[in-house]
């Protein structure tokens, strides 16, 4: 039997999806929710600031995305301290509570300012549940499965963001902006909340036991360490971080910049909503694929191929006038996509000791999602300043100038090699 805090004893720990697999599907199921919970402002909150309350300036609207990237950047950066701390379920739960009340202030928001703080709680709720989720995944199946692990995570997440995206988008165009697209977060952020607080049981031990049958005995390092090693120090994890804050800055662009864009064409509310789920649903549905693709062939060349990939699409989304090409522009962003988030997250797996590996992607998840801030809000200068195509092309010449970085500093380690 378990013990009395809903973990599992010593003995009865092992290691693999297939010995985890209870566990490891409502973890998968409960980051659908953490997904679902973004993917009710994929389409509907830009053209809220826009069409409800008339704001003129893009760099304005696109607000609520850095304060929700922003907040989000530093709860993952936090999240990897706590879960060691305070163990990996407690976190997910507080991740939770945090997150209820969200979706009521986007319903009853009567200024964009409300908008804006609402995004700020998110970014709390996604740092610490989605974090906590991928970590404890990865705590589960051990070291060769992790792409796998990472993928099926990555998959439900971001399908539910397309999934919700394509619904908010019907249901807008129907019954308009607000409130009814948005009582999909009440749902998601109740199921999420109550799943994690009855079902849920922590991994700690799944750490303890991994990190028990590595031969080399790792130096006690601090955070402050695993930080430099996880920024800059180490060249694996460099080469992840960079490509990582550099794949969410397009996002974030994306996110604020291309209902906008599609607008100005005279897209309506429902086609936009079809555009912004295609992208992230190719995202999570082929990383079923690519995550463990990444555990075969390794992490470099996906996310290489991934990162110039996904900035052929966003040139091709500036370039082009007609809904078929941006359509597949989106299928190309989403590719790319998916080629590299798994592949990122299980890279710096491979790079950390098991001891300090939640705090190596608490950072890596912390500069990551500060490229969300950085995208929207540089994207709305540029477009202020330039246009809305121009902002697109900055972002797509940065995407594939991050892919050349990869393929010059990461070396290709073999997922079940040792650091």
């Amino acid at each position: 039997m378990g013990s009395r805090s809903g973990a599992p004893q010593s003995s009865e720990i092992r290691l693999g999806l297939r010995e985890n697999w209870p566990q490891f599907a409502l973890l998968v199921l409960i980051n659908a929710f953490v997904g679902g919970m973004v993917g009710i402002e994929r389409t509907v909150v830009p053209l809220i600031g826009s069409e409800e309350f008339h704001i003129a300036s893009t760099t304005f609207i696109v607000s609520f995305i850095a304060s929700f990237g922003v907040v989000k950047a530093f709860a993952n950066l936090v999240s990897g301290q706590m879960a060691d701390l305070w163990g990996r379920k407690r976190v997910l739960v507080v991740g939770w509570l945090v997150g209820l009340p969200v979706p009521f202030m986007l319903i009853w928001a009567p200024s964009w300012e409300w908008v804006i703080a609402a995004n700020a709680l998110l970014g709390i709720n996604q740092g610490l549940t989605w974090s906590m989720t991928v970590i404890m995944k990865v705590d589960l199946v051990g070291p060769k499965s992790r792409g796998l692990a990472v993928g099926l995570n990555e998959f439900a997440g971001y399908l539910a963001v397309g999934l919700t995206a394509f619904v908010t988008g019907y249901l807008a165009s129907e019954y308009g902006l607000r409130p009814t697209p948005i009582y999909l977060g009440i749902g998601y952020a109740f199921l999420g909340t109550v799943l994690s607080i009855l079902l849920v049981r922590d991994t700690r031990g799944h750490v303890r036991l991994e990190a028990s049958s590595r031969p080399e005995q790792p130096p006690s390092i601090g955070f402050r360490e695993v930080f430099a090693l996880a920024s800059f120090k180490d060249r694996n994890l460099y080469a992840a971080t960079q490509a990582g804050l550099v794949n969410n800055l397009n996002d974030g662009m994306s996110w604020g910049i291309f209902p906008l864009f599609f607008a100005s064409f005279g897209l309506g509310v429902e086609r936009i909503g079809i555009l912004k789920a295609v992208y992230p649903a190719t995202w999570g549905i082929l990383q079923i694929a690519t995550g463990p693709l990444s555990d075969r062939w390794g992490r470099k060349g996906l996310i290489v191929a991934g990162m110039w990939v996904q900035a052929v699409g966003l040139f091709l989304t500036a370039f082009t006038r007609r809904f078929e090409w941006w359509l597949l522009a989106s299928l190309l962003i989403g590719l790319g996509t998916a080629m590299v988030y798994p592949s990122l997250i299980a890279a710096v797996s491979d790079a950390a000791h098991p001891t300090w590996r939640a705090r190596a992607l608490s950072v890596y998840r912390f500069w990551r999602d500060l490229g969300y801030a950085i995208g929207a809000l540089s994207a709305g200068l540029i477009a202020d300043r330039f246009g809305l195509a121009s902002a697109i092309t900055s972002v797509a010449s940065l995407t594939f100038a991050s892919g050349i970085i990869v393929a010059i500093a990461m070396r290709e380690r073999p997922p079940s090699e040792p650091k």
